[in-house]
This record gives structure tokens, C-alpha cells and sequence, in this order.
């Protein structure tokens, strides 16, 4: 071998060296750093002398089979999270099984102060009592729909949040593809965008879930898990028209309530053949048009039993018929069929309420009574009593099946938002854990500190090898130079 040929040699040695140096301590610098994936050189021997080593690339280390499953864990926990979220806060606004602030304690109360006022019928202090323990009543289901809307509508509002960053997220990733398809044919190293377009996709895919297929020149497509074209080629354009506030009555089937459309074709947003199935979008799909609607539906049920019971015939033999009893739709007797979301429009009859010009005494003897009675006689509180524990039959089986008290009514209420509660919960928590546990196997496949530290001493073995090398050469040619 010749003095040129051992100098160009340890040339590149060196600047080999230099570069997996380089690639080492990046390495090291973004071990924890999310959507990074350990960078290797590539090396060869010099196919044009012969000699040397020559850098082919730069190759970004990453198992799709592991990127993919910690993504479907991703999306999982989201929709989770999102749907825990929303029963978590439903469970609060009807209150715990025994809680002070829950429906059915609420409704105890207001059996209680009944009885009590039944055992002294000429106490005006507690007449009012029972006044006020039925306009509570009547204010904690209040609260709880207008609650429930509330939810439904920041449900609505984030969707529109959702999309509008799906739509700038998918343009990067259109626009990615064509820097990396740009650069790759350049032979530049595409490396970090790469790493910028996984974490993109992992964003959208907690969105929406995506499969990613791999294109020519390092480009990728995106399709949701239900089939809907996301990013090939083209990015999709999705539009969704949010409200300012959403009512009850409002659906997307009636047109008050926007569906989704992506690149103006209407998609399904819930159910099992929705294409946008799994993700944060789907579940607030499924909050604001399924879950909420339902809520409020059950809610609404709680209301109209109270409604009926004290309308129902022989329960005050002042009420007329077509007039509204103890509590009301907004003042006025229930209709039918009954408008939804009753439940925000329920409330204590005026008559009987001092708050708004009316007298407690009505409530022992009539709504319709145009004076107050004999002191004494309890009769009419007693019934009302009884219109609350008497069992009857519901126009749904929500609450369970066969005729039902109003207390076993509202109980089954907060039963059924707790296990639903519950439920979302375990849910929650399987798939925490699933997340973690995928994020675990994806790290150990990652950036290894101590891997990478033995790397960096071989390397810098081969670069003290080669500096040698030229220090060698160095001194034979001021040995040729002397002679």
C-alpha cells in the first residue's frame, strides 16, 4: 500500500468516526425525547478506490409492529378517558347514592318535610318547609340537565377543536412526505423528519386511528381504522359547524346539530360502522349524540313520574283537570307528548310557593283552594305522601321493570349513572395500564444509554487507530522529505 493510499485511508476512518461520534451523542442527548428513534451509521468499503470506509447513511432504527400497538393503546386511552370524563361528571351533577346534594336524597327530604308538616298541619314554618324541600327537588333536576347540556356542549366545541387541528396536522404530514421525498432522493438524511412526522401521526391518531402504509420515497398514507382515506397523496379536508350552545331537542337528525364530512361526504359518527371509530373525535361523537341524549331521556323520566304523580286524579280534589299539579313544565300542566328536556323546565307550582307570591298553606288544602281551610287537616299532605310512595308503572324500563315508587325511582337513576360510571372507570384503568405497558416495550427498543456509551469507546478507539495511522504517515514523509 502506498503513503497516499494509508493517508486517505485513515482520512476516512477518521471522518467515519467523526460522524458515528456525532450520532452517538445525539443519540444520547434525545433518549427521552418523545418520537425520537436511535440513529446507526452505515458504513462500506470504498467502492471507487478499493480503499477506506465511506458513509453510505444513516439508518432510523423503529418496529412498526410496537409503534403500531402503542398507537392503538394510545387511541384507546383517549376515547377511555374522554368517555370517563363525561360519566364521571354526570355521576356529580345526580349526586351519589347518599350524598346531600343527590336527586334522591333530595326527594327524601321532601318526604320527610311532608310527613313532618302532616303532624302539625298549622305550622306555617313547616309548610314552608315542604316548600322549599320541593322547589329543591325540583332545582337539583334543573341542574343536573342544564349540567348535561353543558357537557354536550363542550363536547360540540371540541369537536370543532378536533377537526380543525386534524385538518392543519394531515396538510404537515402532505407536506412532510414531500420534504422527505425531496431530500431522500438527494441522498440527505431524513432522519428527523421522520421523527417529526411519527409524532404527527401519533397526534392524529389519538384523534382518529390510522393505519400508516408505507409509500414510495419514504412517503406514508393514512387511513382510519374505518376505512376513511386521511393522507395519500393529498391530505383530506374534514368540516364540521359548531354550535354556540346545544339545546335537548337538538340532533344532527332534526339538522340542528353539524355531522362530520370529510371532503364533503357525510360520514357516520357513531356506531360500530362509523369510520372514525376509536379516539378522542368518535368519543365526543358519542357524548354529545348518543350518551347525553340518553342522559337526558332518563333525567326527563325522573321528572315526568314526579309531574304525573301529582297530577294524577283523586291526589287533590281542588285540582282541575288539565291544570298543573305540585310541579309543573315550566308553570304549565304536562303536555303530550312531552318536549324533551323536562327536566331543565321543571318547577314547584307557583301557588304554593311564597318565593314567588304564593301561599304554603295551599299544599294542605288545594292548589285551587282560595282560602285556608281547617288548620288541622292533614288529609292533603298525606296524600301527597302517599303519590310519592305509591308504587306505578313508568312509560320506560330504564329504572327497572314493574310498577315503582318515586323513590325507587330516582334511585335507580343514580344506580344506573353509577355502574355506567363505574364501568368507564375499569375501562379507564385496563387501558392505563395497556398504555404504559406498550410505551415500556416501544422505550426498550429504543435509546439504550449504556449501548451507546460501549459504542462511543469503540469509536473512539477507531478514531485514535486511525489519527495513528496518519501520524505515521506524517513521520515517513518527513523521513522521505530529509533524505
Amino acid at each position: 500500500m502506498t503513503i497516499s493510499a494509508a493517508f486517505n485511508s485513515a482520512m476516512s476512518g477518521l471522518t467515519a468516526a467523526s460522524r458515528a461520534s456525532g450520532l452517538v451523542s445525539e443519540n444520547i442527548a434525545n433518549a427521552l425525547t418523545p418520537g425520537y428513534a436511535r440513529r446507526s451509521l452505515e458504513l462500506s468499503s470504498n467502492l471507487v478506490t478499493g480503499r477506506g470506509v465511506q458513509v453510505v447513511g444513516v439508518t432510523r432504527h423503529s418496529d412498526p409492529v410496537l409503534v403500531a400497538n402503542r398507537r392503538a393503546a394510545d387511541s384507546a386511552h383517549g376515547s377511555a378517558s374522554t368517555l370517563s370524563d363525561f360519566h364521571s361528571n354526570l355521576e356529580n351533577l345526580v349526586g351519589r347514592s347518599g350524598s346531600v346534594n343527590s336527586i334522591s336524597t333530595r326527594l327524601s327530604t321532601f318526604e320527610n318535610k311532608l310527613l313532618t308538616a302532616a303532624s302539625m298541619p298549622d305550622s306555617a314554618t313547616r309548610l314552608d318547609g315542604a316548600s322549599a324541600a320541593a322547589k329543591d327537588l325540583a332545582l337539583s333536576l334543573n341542574k343536573a340537565s342544564d349540567g348535561l347540556q353543558a357537557s354536550r356542549t363542550r363536547a360540540d366545541k371540541s369537536i370543532n377543536t378536533q377537526v380543525n387541528r386534524l385538518n392543519d396536522v394531515l396538510q404537515t404530514v402532505q407536506d412532510l412526505n414531500a420534504r422527505i421525498q425531496s431530500v431522500g432522493t438527494q441522498q440527505g438524511n431524513t432522519a428527523t423528519l421522520l421523527d417529526q412526522r411519527q409524532l404527527l401521526i401519533d397526534e392524529i391518531n389519538e384523534i382518529i386511528p390510522v393505519n400508516v402504509i408505507n409509500r414510495e420515497n419514504g412517503k406514508v398514507a393514512l387511513y382510519s381504522e374505518g376505512g376513511a382515506i386521511l393522507v395519500d397523496g393529498s391530505a383530506a379536508q374534514l368540516s364540521f359547524t359548531p354550535v354556540n350552545a346545544t339545546k335537548p331537542h337538538m340532533t344532527v337528525g332534526n339538522g340542528l346539530l353539524s355531522g362530520l364530512k370529510i371532503n364533503d361526504i357525510p360520514v357516520q359518527t357513531s356506531g360500530d360502522n362509523t369510520a372514525i371509530r376509536g379516539g378522542t373525535l368518535a368519543a365526543q361523537f358519542e357524548i354529545r349524540d348518543v350518551l347525553s341524549t340518553e342522559a337526558q331521556q332518563d333525567l326527563d323520566a325522573v321528572a315526568q313520574d314526579l309531574i304525573e304523580r301529582f297530577e294524577a286524579a283523586g291526589v287533590d280534589p281542588t285540582h282541575i283537570p288539565g291544570q298543573p299539579g305540585l310541579f309543573t313544565d315550566a308553570g304549565a300542566a304536562l303536555g303530550s307528548p312531552t318536549a324533551s328536556g323536562l327536566a331543565g323546565r321543571l318547577a314547584l307550582n307557583a301557588a304554593v310557593d311564597p318565593s314567588q307570591g304564593g301561599q304554603s298553606w295551599k299544599l294542605r288544602a288545594g292548589l285551587e283552594a282560595t282560602d285556608p281551610g281547617a288548620p288541622g287537616d292533614a288529609t292533603l299532605l298525606k296524600a301527597f305522601d302517599k303519590a310519592l310512595t305509591d308504587a306505578r308503572a313508568m312509560s320506560t324500563d330504564r329504572f327497572g321493570t314493574g310498577a315503582l315508587t318515586a323513590g325507587e325511582v330516582s334511585a335507580g337513576l343514580l344506580s344506573r349513572v353509577a355502574q355506567n360510571s363505574n364501568s368507564a372507570a375499569q375501562t379507564l384503568t385496563f387501558s392505563a395500564a395497556n398504555k404504559t405497558e406498550m410505551e415500556r416495550l416501544e422505550l426498550e427498543t429504543g435509546v439504550d444509554t449504556d449501548a451507546e456509551l460501549q459504542s462511543l469507546m469503540l469509536v473512539e478507539r477507531a478514531y485514535a487507530a486511525n489519527a495513528r495511522v496518519i501520524e505515521t504517515v506524517n513521520g515517513l514523509m518527513d523521513t522521505l522529505l530529509r533524505l
